[in-house]
């Protein structure tokens, strides 16, 4: 029983570093730091890449990316070793790894340093499944691009790549013989919680008034 409960405590160590490595936003960190200014109050509102390349450029959108993306996978990355090493067991690492993904994007979303208003996830989740899954990252990204490029909605390509996540995970986990319940589970929940964030977004592509990048927009 004790070993049981010492690794639910790690289990639950997992989600909480995460939730806290993800409540570093670098969108805020970004905006303050360099135009002592804060990004959530311009444009969109939103502290995420595409709202600060829209109001900074092109070096503050890679250092905010750069940024968000490393926590994702620190997080991933600390969990998972540091678990597996403490139980002897991979395995264990890798449900670590994938808790503290969740807690991460939760974070990010929900920044308690910043007054939990945040992003919308796609970044620190990408960072998480560089560190989980690379091979399922780079085909979201060859989907990323190719609808971000043809569409100019960034929007688009970022709940198209939420929605297929936990479906490439299923088969990359399937092939690698991992757990098909729990990653299933974490990625849908991941998945749910991108695409609601990207609420608004959804509605106004349903309307046909979504932002194509590089027309102008009216600060909301």
């Amino acid at each position: 029983m004790a070993l049981e409960q010492a690794f639910i405590l790690m289990m639950a160590v997992s989600v909480v570093i995460g939730y806290l490595l993800g409540s570093i936003n670098f969108g805020v960190v970004v905006s303050k730091g360099l135009y002592h200014e804060d990004v959530r109050t311009k444009g969109s509102g939103n502290a995420g890449t595409t709202n600060i390349l829209r109001t900074y450029g092109k070096k503050a959108a890679a250092l905010t990316l750069a940024g968000d993306m490393a926590k994702g996978a620190v997080a991933v990355w600390l969990c998972h070793w540091g678990v597996a090493a403490l139980t002897g067991a991979d395995v264990n690492g890798v449900y670590a790894g994938y808790l503290a993904a969740i807690g991460a994007v939760c974070g990010h979303l929900w920044p308690i340093w910043f007054g939990f208003k945040g992003g919308k996830g796609i970044a620190v989740a990408a960072g998480a499944i560089l560190a989980s899954e690379p091979v399922v990252l780079l085909a979201l990204l060859i989907v990323f691009f190719a609808i971000a490029l043809t569409t100019r909605i960034v929007s688009l390509a970022s709940v198209t790549v939420a929605v297929l996540y936990p479906i490439l995970t299923l088969f990359w986990s399937w092939y690698t013989q991992r757990s098909l319940l729990f990653t299933g589970v974490c990625t849908v929940l991941m998945a749910v919680l991108v695409v609601w964030m990207h609420r608004a977004n959804i509605q106004r592509l349903l309307n046909g008034t979504e932002y194509r990048f590089g027309e102008k927009k009216k600060d909301e």
